[in-house]
């Protein structure tokens, strides 16, 4: 709050914050944003994270938005990560879960084909298309997936492909915890 008095901070952000951190914060400096994990494969935030959110004035910025790529549809079970790829510490990206999580991707093709989009770019459709105060970030290291990325911009979801994707997202179960055990824990705290 200090810092920001003095004009060397300009906006207070939080990440992974609970909402009874959120609020606490919240009184004592206003947040202009929460980072937290948010995408069609974990949708924690908008059980009590997004309403608490609107109700505040808070920016969201999701990062994973492509659950850490997953959501592209070019991971299958088949695939293997470098032995330095922190997705092998990630349950959800054991060879079994991939497998059994296969099924959001078949969604998301079927949904890409007909928007003549990738999977990704719907993906990232679907966040824009939540709230205006919502701005996933993906991460990207590569031109071609940023100009992919960007494209979803250009998607436009109707109402009634909302209804689709959300129906059957519900009815899909996810399998893995999106961190490791020890850190999940840490986060849920």
């Amino acid at each position: 709050k200090e810092l920001i008095k003095e004009g060397k901070v300009k906006y207070f952000g939080m990440s992974e914050a609970g909402v009874n951190n959120i609020r606490k914060a919240h009184a004592v400096q206003p947040l202009a944003a929460l980072q937290s994990e948010y995408s069609l494969w974990w949708k924690e935030p908008e059980e009590e994270i997004l309403p608490t959110l609107e109700e505040l004035g808070i920016g969201f910025v999701p990062f994973s938005p492509l659950g850490k790529g997953f959501l592209t549809g070019k991971i299958d079970e088949q695939t293997s990560f470098d032995k330095t790829d922190f997705r092998n510490a990630v349950p959800r990206f054991s060879e079994e879960n991939r497998k059994a999580n296969a099924v959001l991707i078949g969604l998301l093709g079927k949904i890409a084909k007909e928007k003549n989009a990738t999977n990704a770019q719907v993906a990232l459709a679907w966040l824009l298309a939540q709230k205006p105060w919502i701005v996933p970030i993906p991460g990207t290291t590569k031109l071609h997936q940023l100009e992919e990325n960007i494209g979803a911009t250009e998607i436009v979801l109707t109402q009634n492909d909302l209804k689709e994707i959300n129906d059957a997202v519900s009815k899909i179960e996810v399998h893995g915890n999106r961190n490791p055990d020890q850190a999940q824990k840490m986060i849920d705290r």
